[in-house]
């Protein structure tokens, strides 16, 4: 009786669907809360304008010798990136599965397992993808994420901060809003980007632990007051960005910074190979691949707080 192998290969039309969803289940994807640039194949160009002295007094003539433009360009290279994950069916044998795999020596990965296996992977790469994001340097399995991409760039606003705790959150979080340029505050896609720690002492001070707030909070709810909502700050959209660092945060636009991915490349390809029609072993493989990266806007627009 021959071997039973997987007859469940996930390839061609399936790996952009899977790797969308491993991908565009980041929760700052998932929440849409950067810009998402999907199909680069290489790299994207990105144009940056200037203008000065554009308004004029008005008069008979054209002149255009006090108007001026200047353009600038920031590329979006996605790194590429894979999964290479091998199990052995042997090891399935005291699963709560096993019973689907039958009584027979030659085992083949059950069905629902391969399923299993290929969310779990999915979950993990959306891990990665969230962390590699925000705080990423370029590496093994990493690309520069907007934490990197921010300390690097001259022109974009820096604040210096501290160990955020109820007690100075508000304040902390004010000194972001008031270094931030008058031309963003009021658009309506201006985002406060927070790491967990400073979302947590955030919704402790308005549940009556800053010494701003009344001693029961908002609403006089103490620190029942919150059921998980969305959260703002002097009117600006709240963001809890998982892959943030402890007391960092970004004032930007969301449509200032930029994801980038060749989703639907031929490039990407997810596989769940079984291993024993190949070279004889009780193997199975898991094979992902894709591209990821990000990049900022205009610089000036955006605010870095960091301790």
């Amino acid at each position: 009786m021959p071997n039973p192998t997987i007859t469940s290969s996930y390839a061609g039309e399936f790996a952009g669907k899977y790797l969308g969803a491993a991908l565009l289940s980041a929760s700052t994807l998932d929440a849409g809360a950067v810009t998402i640039l999907p199909n680069v194949k290489f790299k994207a160009a990105m144009k940056v304008g200037s203008f000065a002295n554009l308004v004029r007094s008005a008069d008979c003539d054209f002149d255009d010798t006090t108007s001026t433009m200047t353009l600038t360009e920031k590329v979006l290279q996605p790194t590429e990136l894979q999964v290479n994950l091998q199990i052995c069916k042997k090891e399935l044998h005291a699963d709560f599965e096993a019973a689907q795999m039958g009584y027979s020596a030659f085992d083949s990965l059950p069905p629902l397992f391969s399923d299993f296996v290929i969310a779990r992977v999915a979950a993990e790469v959306a891990q990665a993808t969230e962390q590699s994001i925000w705080g990423g340097s370029a590496g093994e399995g990493n690309f520069d994420g907007f934490t990197t991409l921010l300390a690097a760039d001259a022109d974009v606003v820096d604040v210096t901060g501290t160990t955020v705790t109820a007690a100075n959150v508000i304040d902390e979080l004010g000194k972001i809003v008031d270094a931030a340029s008058t031309q963003i505050l009021g658009k309506e896609d201006l985002t406060l980007y927070v790491s967990n720690n400073i979302a947590r002492a955030y919704i402790r001070a308005l549940g009556g632990f800053a010494t701003n707030v009344g001693a029961n909070g908002v609403d006089n709810k103490g620190t029942t007051w919150y059921n998980g909502g969305a959260l703002t700050f002097e009117g600006i959209n709240i963001f809890v960005a998982q892959g943030l660092g402890d007391n960092k945060a970004v004032l930007a636009q969301q449509s200032n910074l930029f994801f980038g991915t060749g989703l639907l490349d031929d490039r990407n390809v997810v596989k769940v190979l079984d291993m024993g029609d190949l070279d004889g072993s009780d193997n199975v493989r898991i094979v992902m691949r894709y591209t990821a990266g990000v990049q900022t806007g205009i610089g000036g627009d955006i605010v870095y707080y960091t301790a």
